[in-house]
Order: C-alpha cells, then sequence, then structure tokens
C-alpha cells in the first residue's frame, strides 16, 4: 500500500475554510459566536503543533521516567477537568474518590492492555504507551463525568425516597441501589452507542489514521476491536469505582444522609 500523503502548510490552511463558513452561518444567525470558535481554532492548532514537536523528540529519545511523567500529566489534567465541571458541587471525599477512580481504573487497563494484548517491548515505549494511555484517560474522564452527574441528580432528586429507605431499615448500599445502577447504565451507553456504529456508520479515528498511514485494514481493525475493548473495559471499571466509593461520601458514620 502506498505511504501516507503529506500534506503542506498550505493545504492545512485550506481546512479552515470550514470555519469560515462556520463563522458566516452563526454570524448570519446572529450567534453570539464567533470568539469562542476562533478561539478554540487557533487553540487547538498551536496546542497540536506543540504536542507534535514534543512526541518527535520523545519517539526519538523514549525514557521510562518520560512515559511515567506524561501519564501522570493526563491523569492529573482529567481529574482536574472533572473538578472544574463541578466546581462547588463535590465533597472532599468525593474528589478523593474521583481522583482514585480515574488514576486506578485507567492504569490497570492501560498496563494489561498493553503488557498483555499488544505486549509491546520495552514496556515504554511512547509510540504505543502514550497514544493509547490518551484514548483510555480521555475516554474514561468522560464516563467519570457522566457518572458523577448522574449521581449527585440522583442523590438530590431521589432523596426522599433514600431516607425512607434508611427508615425501613435499609443499609445505604440498598438504599442507593436503583441510583448507582441508572447512574452505571447512563455512564457507559455513549460507549456501547460507539461500538454499535462502529464499522457501518463511522470509522473510527484510530483505524482511519492507521489506513492512511499505509497500514493494511485487516490490521487497522484489529487495533480498533482491541481498543474499544479495553475502552469500554476502562470506562466501566472506572465507573464502578466511582459509584461503589462514591456514594458513601453521602453518608456519615450512623449511616445518615449528610
Amino acid at each position: 500500500m502506498n505511504g501516507i500523503r503529506e500534506l503542506t502548510i498550505v493545504q492545512v490552511a485550506l481546512a479552515y475554510v470550514f470555519v469560515l463558513v462556520v463563522l458566516a452561518i452563526v454570524r448570519a444567525r446572529g450567534i453570539r459566536r464567533e470568539k469562542e470558535i476562533l478561539l478554540a481554532s487557533i487553540r487547538m492548532t498551536l496546542q497540536l503543533v506543540l504536542v507534535g514537536y514534543l512526541l518527535v523528540y520523545i519517539f526519538e529519545n523514549p525514557h521510562p521516567l518520560i512515559t511515567v511523567g506524561i501519564i501522570l500529566l493526563m491523569e492529573a489534567f482529567a481529574v482536574f477537568t472533572v473538578f472544574r465541571k463541578f466546581k462547588g458541587k463535590l465533597s472532599g471525599g468525593l474528589k478523593r474518590v474521583i481522583a482514585l477512580a480515574i488514576c486506578s481504573g485507567t492504569i490497570l487497563c492501560l498496563l494489561y492492555f498493553l503488557l498483555v494484548v499488544v505486549r509491546i517491548a520495552p514496556w515504554y515505549d511512547p509510540q504505543y504507551f502514550i497514544p493509547i494511555a490518551g484514548m483510555l484517560v480521555g475516554n474514561s474522564m468522560t464516563g467519570i463525568s457522566l457518572g458523577v452527574k448522574s449521581l449527585l441528580e440522583g442523590m438530590t432528586v431521589r432523596k426522599a425516597s433514600v431516607e425512607e429507605a434508611l427508615i425501613l431499615g435499609a443499609e445505604p448500599r440498598e438504599a442507593v441501589r436503583e441510583i448507582i445502577n441508572s447512574t452505571f447504565d447512563a455512564a457507559i451507553m455513549p460507549t456501547i452507542n460507539s461500538m454499535l456504529g462502529m464499522g457501518i456508520v463511522f470509522l473510527p479515528g484510530m483505524m482511519t489514521g492507521q489506513i492512511l498511514s499505509g497500514t493494511l485494514p485487516t490490521t487497522a481493525i484489529a487495533y480498533q476491536i482491541a481498543i474499544m475493548f479495553g475502552i469500554f473495559g476502562s470506562v466501566s471499571l472506572c465507573v464502578i469505582l466511582l459509584l461503589q466509593l462514591g456514594y458513601r461520601t453521602f453518608f456519615n458514620k450512623e449511616h445518615q444522609l449528610r
């Protein structure tokens, strides 16, 4: 198969026509989003250019400390993003649970995927470690965000029913069982929907990138199937850890709602 076709700066610049079209639409419709669109476009470009040159250096100079440092940075950014999204709504205990769920869930799945499924050597090979870690952490962060949102809403909307169950003698785990189940379902549903439409409705980014770079479609498919199961496992593990540990932060030692 032919190698990937290189894009010149002029060709990349021509893609900004799409941004101009959107700007024209929002301006014509009177939607005040011009600044946000321009800022997002410029920020994305600068961030990707900087990351591109950084990855070139890292790939050419692989080192375990650099790889570990980047993973920790990804985890910290994911945790901070969730905290910022729910600013003022999270207790100290729930924040600790969120951090633990994201970090432990993604790292366990990442190590299993790289060392058992892909079997890379050395284990810190940044060419595999960093892109796959980014996909797992990014999708798990989205799942955690959905889980936190649904958990907070459930504990607020169903507060009376939870208190009633406690009065009747139910343990906290039993009182919030329906909330946990519905929250888990809501958090993993986007990933399930992606799996349902993949290959027919759309071709995922990882597979498309590999095909464009000259990789055989069958090889790209094998990687995409594996990484989707890895993402599904990571999201599910992170969310269930969040829920199994997080619901306890809503109760005191006497099993009463805070």
